[in-house]
């Protein structure tokens, strides 16, 4: 039974590495277009530097990302305690964000309205729609200063995205289930905090837990994949299209040549998918046509710590919408992770574009260079050029889920019956983040395994 994975990125690479867990002995081959596998995980080292070009760590709330790096003989490293700070830009000042309910109702995050208006949120009515925009869930549910100080800047952090357009759904599924749940989402969380003093486990229906990378970046993750796969990861190998014979799949490539294989799975961006597989099934490849990315780009600046007038002992801040600033916000990396900048310097990376300002991320360098100095220098009180800069360009960023995202997986579930052999993979479906590739990769591994008896 010939398996062939297309997309090098860790969804490819720990998806093949699950499968060979099951498997040890299955011919399997996985193919990426460029001529490095890893896709958007990217480490740089540079003048005593260690960038990130894209994620920076993933969070240890669910235990697979932990578990495969334990596998892999890869020692995690945890953040520092400092990093579980963060900021929201509000009024032009950098405000604190609350990080339990008492704090948050004392603290002045949200003005006496806005505070009352989440009060209110136990006797709102509960929605009846399948699915509806962020932005509409939460200023139904807790009010339009809540969303715009809060929400709003989440949405931008995660997926650079619009939350006008955003599934609730999709993009936050556990606060949509609370609300279906309990009616309430305070309502749903003090139920969930009682059930967890029973269990011992954390309650949360958000990003939270605490953030993990190692010492020498994500690239690390990658590496370790990339050795213990060895000679079965085929680089520079663009696919330019498949199609489906008896019993097997037939597999184009760029350079003139042609692989068979019983069992492709694609592990690639849903857009290049779509070109890819329009000649076998049109009706995957318009749905898959209507997954967009937007473009953003990472901004990484390293200074002198003494030329700093703000407090960096935080992970960064997020900037809402209606500060109308130029960026999505900025991480403190150096602050985050320990090793990540020289002696007496700080390592910053600020993030552009995203889906309500595209245009902004395909900036030639000097300008987006000076437009991320020039608000970095006012928030954070600046007072000299960075000795340091690297840019990181995405034309084609992250998935955006959007209002009726679940409705697309659905079609795309149904479509597939037709093709035994034939599955999807990514971040363009289930989850955005490391940890949900490589946890829905684990899950797809079993599936494979049962649906090819193998």
């Amino acid at each position: 039974m010939r398996i062939t994975i297309i997309g090098g990125g860790i969804s490819g690479l720990s998806l093949a590495f699950a499968l060979l867990q099951k498997r040890h002995n299955i011919e399997l081959r996985v193919f990426e277009g460029e001529g490095e596998a890893g896709g958007k995980i990217r480490t740089v080292k540079t003048e005593g530097f260690l960038c990130e070009a894209s994620v920076n760590g993933f969070l240890n709330n669910r235990p697979e990302t932990l578990t495969l790096a334990s596998k892999l003989s890869l020692n995690p490293l945890k953040s520092n305690d400092n990093a579980r700070k963060r900021l929201i830009l509000s009024n032009n000042k950098l405000q604190l964000i609350p990080d339990n309910p008492k704090s948050f109702f004392t603290s002045g995050f949200l003005s006496i309205s806005g505070r009352l208006r989440v009060l209110l949120e136990l006797l709102m009515p509960k929605g009846n729609a399948d699915d509806e925009s962020l932005e509409s869930f939460g200023i139904r549910r807790v009010g339009k200063e809540f969303f715009e100080k809060l929400l709003d800047p989440l949405a931008s952090g995660i997926y650079a995205g619009d939350p006008s357009k955003m599934s609730i759904r999709s993009c936050f599924g556990k606060v949509f289930d609370i609300e279906k749940k309990y009616g309430s989402l305070i309502r749903g969380f003090i139920a969930m905090s009682k059930e967890a003093k029973k269990t011992g486990k954390r309650a949360s229906a958000g990003p939270s837990g605490v953030l993990y990378s190692f010492a020498e970046g994500m690239i690390s993750l990658i590496n370790a994949l990339k050795n213990s796969l060895g000679e079965r990861i085929i680089t520079g190998k663009q696919l330019i299209s498949v199609e489906k014979r008896p019993n097997l799949y037939e597999l184009f490539f760029q350079d003139g040549t042609v692989y068979e294989s019983d069992i492709v799975i694609f592990a690639i961006p849903a857009n290049n998918l779509a070109i890819i597989i329009s000649n076998m099934d049109k009706t995957i490849a318009k749905i898959l046509e209507t997954i967009t990315y937007p473009p953003v780009t990472v901004v990484a600046t390293g200074l002198a710590k003494n030329k700093i007038g703000q407090d960096m002992n935080s992970f960064g801040f997020l900037i809402p919408s209606t500060e109308n600033r130029n960026t999505l916000g900025t991480l403190f990396d150096s602050s985050i992770f320990s090793n990540r900048a020289p002696s007496g310097k700080v390592l910053l990376r600020t993030f552009v574009g995203g889906a309500r300002k595209p245009e902004l991320a395909m900036l030639d360098d000097d300008k987006i260079v000076n437009m991320v100095m020039k608000e970095l220098s006012d928030i954070l009180k600046i007072t000299s050029d960075p000795d340091f800069v690297r840019i990181f360009r995405w034309p084609k960023a992250i998935p955006q889920y959007l209002i009726g995202h679940h409705r697309k997986l659905q079609q795309l579930d149904e479509q597939l019956q037709n093709h035994k052999g034939l599955y999807l993979t990514g971040n363009a479906y289930r989850g955005v983040s490391v940890n949900d590739c490589i946890a829905n990769n684990l899950l797809l591994a079993e599936k494979v395994v049962m649906d090819m008896g193998l």
